[in-house]
């Protein structure tokens, strides 16, 4: 355990009755953050992306934050996402990219939803729905730049262009967008950064030649957005840093960026107990007390998102001390060595996830501890955790 007096008090609010532990969800820090971006952005618009549910904050309340503060484009991985969206009443641009045959574009194409395309079998099928629903399909063709993934490349990409340019002269669709993924933004200075630039901007002269001019071009994530703004283009699409975390943390956290981390995972001890040295704790025995000490028990385990490999090195906030996992992380709950002088209770206050700003144990600290990314930290946050919304709108 490792208390730290001077560490500033920021204790959570009261827990939503009959809940163990919450989510905080701070919807004024995402329109905030968005707004940074957008300021960030210059003259490109901004794309905030909130897919796997606004990356675990909930992609409807995120969505209309991210809209107040200046993102005048949603983007989401799948169709499902979009559709859920839009039954929801959010009724801005936006924009979806992973499907497989059979996918739905006929009920996309009627709720006004832009469709990425990356091969000839997702055209043909979208211009398939054109004929079903009589809508004009707008799509942005995705061109595969050296991330390996969707997009099209090589070959695949000749016959593709080649394909959009037929369907548009058929009027089936609009292609109004043309865009790729970075594999190493979140390392500015990666040889790959420059070479998938150059490679999209050769894409670009390929679109040109075949008579397509799509007035959105879009490369930049969240890393691209705020340290390379040559690749800003028409549009950038930032998702991890809409939630005010740093996607490059080797270069700086949130408020080197002006961002302020959206979500707080809250809870409070369900018991605390004093027992001998030597005696050890949860499953395994991974964990031997070392003296004399208190153990606090949280009602938090990996079933709510907390990662089993937190196990002895997950970091918390008991009451205003930092402290550490002790023994194996279980499903439902975890247990903290508090140290001899402990003197709390069962019901003190816990901070699971919270902001740099405050001193507290964050997304990336769970991250640095367990060896993953802050993305996947936030975003496997369970469904059994209420979200408590805050901040205007919330």
């Amino acid at each position: 355990m490792d208390i730290d007096p001077a560490r500033p008090s920021a204790l959570p609010t009261a827990l939503p009755a009959g809940s163990s532990a919450c989510v905080e969800i701070d919807l004024a820090a995402i329109r905030a953050n968005t707004a940074e971006l957008k300021r960030r952005a210059g003259a490109a618009e901004v794309m905030a992306v909130v897919k796997a549910d606004g990356y675990g904050h909930g992609a409807v309340a995120s969505a209309r934050a991210a809209l107040a503060g200046g993102a005048s484009w949603l983007g989401v991985a799948q169709l499902e996402e979009a559709l859920a969206l839009r039954a929801a009443g959010v009724d801005a641009p936006l924009l979806t990219w992973l499907y497989v045959p059979g996918a739905d574009f006929t009920a996309a194409l009627r709720a006004g939803i832009d469709l990425t395309v990356s091969s000839v079998w997702a055209l043909e099928a979208v211009c398939r729905a054109v004929g079903e629903s009589g809508t004009v399909a707008r799509v942005h063709l995705k061109v595969d730049t050296g991330l390996s993934r969707n997009g099209a490349a090589g070959p695949d990409w000749t016959d593709l262009v080649r394909a959009a340019a037929a369907a548009e002269a058929d009027e089936s669709v609009d292609v109004v967008g043309v865009w790729s993924h970075f594999a190493y933004a979140d390392e500015p200075q990666h040889p790959t950064v420059r070479r998938q630039a150059e490679r999209f901007a050769d894409a670009l002269r390929d679109l040109d030649r075949a008579g397509l001019r799509p007035a959105l071009r879009h490369l930049a994530n969240s890393a691209a957005t705020l340290t390379n703004p040559a690749v800003h283009y028409d549009l950038v699409r930032p998702g991890l840093a809409v939630y005010g975390l740093s996607p490059v943390p080797q270069l700086g956290g949130p408020t080197a960026y002006g961002l302020r981390e959206a979500m707080r995972v809250l809870t409070s001890l369900a018991l605390v107990k004093r027992v001998p040295a030597g005696t050890g704790v949860s499953y395994g025995h991974q964990y031997t007390t070392e003296q004399e000490t208190v153990l606090g028990l949280v009602p938090m385990g990996y079933a709510d998102g907390i990662p089993r490999s937190g196990t002895n090195v997950g970091p918390l906030q008991v009451g205003d001390q930092r402290a550490t996992v002790s023994g194996r992380v279980c499903m439902d709950q975890l247990v903290v060595d508090l140290g001899p002088s402990y003197a709390g209770a069962a019901g003190d206050p816990v901070v699971v996830l919270g902001r740099e700003a405050q001193g507290e144990p964050t997304a990336q600290d769970w991250a640095s501890a367990t060896g993953t990314i802050n993305y996947e930290i936030v975003t496997r946050m369970g469904a059994r955790l209420p979200r408590i919304l805050l901040g205007e709108g919330g």
